[in-house]
């Protein structure tokens, strides 16, 4: 999982040392661990020492390549599902089941945490969610699950920032705030070659897919309240990726006085998606780089070959900033 940006994950750790309080006996400090799965699309290299210590764990989701059942990080799963794609053979994904989260939730209470916030894929394309809620209620933790009503990266900052007020000593509530209001300032846009792998998949209607394929349209996503939705259908693949740079461009300006964080996703295009980072470098000069990492084998397996998504949020997770409640 390449990274473009990998220099600020050293120093988001220490930042996250440096916050992170020392529990001392009746100081009331609630330790609180954040549980997410691997939609997350997490940069590897920014996990170190995180899992080792409990403070965040992630449930791997699993793909289903025919009869045989993967889970995210097993070795080439991704050029498995690729070649499954290309010689049409079945490819589902489903949640993970209630006795990971269970294991997850009950490892942290033994590691000396008081409470969980769970923070998962939207629960509109998975019932990953669902399945963290009947684990919560099985356990003597106190768990807090947050449906992001995102994916991918954008998911992934929502988790980093529940990881940074989790660090900083934050109360469960004040966590799934942190996470909640950072998954709701992303946003996901992204364009597929074709839209028949998420016609299979259910994330998309029939006829919107047939329509794609009658008509040869290269068709901009978004997700929007947790949904994929159509957003603008262009005639080419070229055009469609000079349209998507257009409309991240335009949403990453309209923040003006904010520290714009950007991500780039793809799948088995890691050249297109590195100029496609680099003309948003340039049309961004205040904008720190893109980063850049293959979709997460979950999202790869709907998405299908060639996908480009952005994702566009703010650097509160990295910045170290807490946020407070979200506003009613």
């Amino acid at each position: 999982m390449p990274e473009r940006n990998a220099a600020a994950w050293p120093w988001f750790r220490a930042r996250l040392a440096g916050l992170r309080p020392a529990p001392k006996p009746g100081t009331g400090v609630v330790r609180t661990a954040v549980v997410t799965d691997s939609a997350a699309a997490l940069p590897a290299d920014w996990l170190s020492g995180l899992e080792a210590e409990g403070l965040l764990r992630i449930i791997p989701m699993p793909v289903m390549v025919g009869t045989d059942i993967y889970g995210e990080g097993e070795d080439d799963i991704l050029e498995t599902i690729a070649l499954a794609l290309a010689a049409g053979t079945p490819v589902k994904t489903s949640r993970p089941s209630p006795g990971q989260f269970e294991q997850a939730y009950r490892a942290a209470r033994r590691q000396g945490y008081e409470a969980v916030v769970s923070v998962h894929i939207s629960g509109e394309l998975s019932g990953t969610a669902d399945a963290a809620r009947l684990a919560a209620a099985r356990v003597d933790i106190p768990v807090e699950v947050v449906d992001s009503l995102t994916v991918g990266m954008a998911l992934g900052m929502a988790v980093q920032a529940g990881v940074a007020a989790a660090a900083a000593g934050a109360d469960p509530a004040t966590v799934a705030a942190a996470a909640a209001g950072q998954a709701a300032r992303t946003k996901v846009y992204f364009y597929v070659p074709s839209l028949e792998q998420l016609r299979r998949g259910g994330r998309i209607g029939a006829a919107a897919s047939l329509l794609g394929t009658m008509l040869a349209i290269k068709p901009i996503l978004a997700v929007d309240g947790g949904r994929i939705v159509p957003l603008e259908k262009v005639r080419s693949a070229a055009k469609a990726v000079a349209r998507l740079e257009e409309i991240v461009a335009a949403e990453a300006q309209a923040r003006p006085g904010q520290s714009i964080r950007l991500a780039v996703h793809h799948f088995g295009n890691h050249d297109e998606a590195e100029s496609l980072a680099g003309r948003l470098a340039a049309a961004l000069p205040n904008c720190p780089p893109a980063q850049i990492s293959s979709l997460p084998a979950v999202l790869a397996a709907h998405a299908g070959l060639g996908v480009l998504a952005v994702i566009i949020g703010q650097d509160t997770a990295v910045a170290g900033i807490v946020p407070g409640p979200l506003s009613t």
